[in-house]
């Protein structure tokens, strides 16, 4: 992994949400609250770290694909996956991907753009 990207375990009060969360996941009829406004079974994207703290993602994907989803290049703050089983393969401008866990974040130096988004069925990196 790329030393300039750093894994955060939560962002400020995700870990409150996180913990609240059932172990063995969310069923179609639990409701989770929704993280820095991005609502299960969203992953958020956020420009910058006023907008990932007051909870206004720019861009918010759902949809479990074989193949990247297009992400409009540009410095990404930060990523949130909600999602209670499935990763997230984030490819970035020079064409390596990170892999995100399930209830997970991850912040980026403003040096990186996020340029495509694949969420997998896998519960597992």
């Amino acid at each position: 992994m790329k030393p300039v990207i750093r894994r955060l375990a939560s962002f400020v009060g995700v870990g409150v949400a996180v913990a609240g969360m059932s172990v063995t996941g969310a069923s179609a009829a639990h409701a989770e609250a929704p993280t820095h406004g991005c609502p299960y079974p969203y992953v958020c994207f956020y420009l910058n770290n006023s907008a990932l703290l007051a909870g206004t993602p720019i861009s918010m994907f759902k949809d479990v694909t074989s193949g990247y989803q297009a992400v409009t290049p540009r410095p990404h703050y930060g990523v949130v996956n909600t999602r209670n089983d499935d990763v997230v393969y984030l490819r970035l401008q020079d064409g390596t991907s990170i892999c995100l866990p399930p209830n997970t974040s991850t912040v980026f130096a403003n040096a990186f753009s996020v340029t495509g988004i694949r969420i997998s069925s896998s519960a597992t990196c």
